[in-house]
């Protein structure tokens, strides 16, 4: 495989696992949850939300997180990223911001499901909420990026 190939492999890795996790929270909070809450018996619906929630954390670990890392680091080598050029106006800022974001979000994912196994609801909800917002502006900041 070429360069160019090679690269287009580690972006559409970079791209698709950005999808997966953005698309597996929207499914879950638009569509699998609210369903789960009106069809099924509480604590079946309790058992349920539990064992998803957990399904996808464990999934972000261990796929979604690492890929994510990998494949960016590597494009942000192969773009001459250096710790000076992040704050550099354009494309230093736009990806500092990004990463900043992207932090926010794996912190407020990993507080959700702290928070969900203590039983703390409202904090939860509040958690995802800002996970799936920050998540969203990720995505969004990406689309600002020219491709490596």
């Amino acid at each position: 495989m070429d360069t160019v190939g090679w690269w287009s492999l580690v972006r559409f890795a970079h791209v698709a696992g950005a999808a997966l996790w953005v698309g597996g929270q929207l499914a879950l909070s638009l569509v699998i949850l609210p369903l789960a809450r009106h069809v099924l018996a509480s604590e079946a619906k309790d058992t349920f939300t539990a064992a998803a929630g957990r399904r996808f954390g464990m999934l972000t670990g261990a796929i979604f997180l690492p890929v994510q890392l990998a494949t960016g680091l590597a494009m942000a080598w192969h773009k001459g990223v250096t710790w000076a050029s992040l704050a550099e106006p354009g494309y230093g800022r736009t990806l500092a911001t990004k990463l900043a974001l992207f932090v926010v979000v794996m912190l407020a994912a990993a507080g959700h499901g702290i928070a969900h196994a203590k039983g703390r609801a409202e904090l939860a909800r509040a958690l995802a909420v800002v996970s799936l917002v920050g998540s969203l502006g990720v995505v969004l900041l990406a689309t600002a990026l020219p491709a490596t």
